[in-house]
């Protein structure tokens, strides 16, 4: 067991487990938009796709208990390392140049330049849009069903900058932490690297579309997004 206690301790052994906890929250990401685009199917489908989900409450629970706890792992080994790096460094950079040619943004928008910057940003939409659906602040949605509940909450004007600002700061996070995760764990073979990286890019991509996309399209066609009648507000 002493072994397992050192091998945490250790940078590597942060950086490991910063990683799978990544690779877990990307799943995350992956299951919560495929639920969330039902809306784009109708509400019918988007309300059994909600009853699936809390039908099962111990299920849910322990969830969602999995998944804070790796968001809380992610962001602590995140800070630790960061500021250890920082410490590590006897001095700054005049001037950071580059030689990589593979990078998905300019230099000043390169996601592993603001891999902190994007990854806060990114986590404080999310807890918006979790409380949003979850805890329901001040929307007035008793007696709705979920998908009229969804349909208002994406209609409102704030949140529609605050969803494209986060969407799009995890989308960069993702499209750099995903590739960097599976180098970290040692899936970084030179045959699947490009690969990989390409694969990456294309899940930040559909991460910042996808979730923006609801608040986007719910001020141009709000008609989409009124189930089962008008939906009418509650504040």
């Amino acid at each position: 067991m002493s072994w397992l206690t050192g091998f945490l301790k250790s940078t590597v052994g942060r950086k490991f487990v910063m990683a799978l906890t990544g690779l877990f929250l990307c799943f995350f990401l992956v299951v919560h938009l495929s639920g969330n685009l039902l809306l784009y199917v109708g509400g019918e489908a988007y309300d059994k796709y909600a009853h699936a989900l809390h039908s099962n409450e111990e299920f849910l629970m322990l969830a969602e208990t999995l998944l804070f706890a790796a968001f809380a792992l992610h962001i602590v080994l995140a800070f630790t390392t960061t500021w250890e790096n920082k410490s590590a460094r006897k001095t700054g950079y005049r001037k950071t140049e580059s030689k990589r040619d593979d990078r998905a943004f300019p230099l000043l928008l390169a996601p592993d330049y603001t891999m902190m910057v994007t990854g806060l940003v990114g986590m404080l939409f999310l807890i918006v849009h979790i409380s949003d659906f979850k805890l329901e602040f001040g929307w007035g949605l008793e007696d709705m069903t979920p998908a009229q509940k969804a349909g208002l909450i994406v209609s409102d004007g704030t949140r529609l900058i605050i969803y494209m600002a986060g969407a799009i700061a995890l989308g960069i996070h993702v499209s750099h932490g995903l590739a960097s995760a599976c180098q970290t764990i040692g899936f970084n073979h030179p045959k699947y690297t490009a690969g990989i990286q390409l694969v990456s890019r294309i899940f930040g991509v559909v991460v910042a579309l996808g979730f923006s996309s609801f608040p986007v399209m719910a001020q141009m066609y709000p008609e989409w997004f009124q189930f089962v009648g008008t939906v009418t507000t509650g504040h």
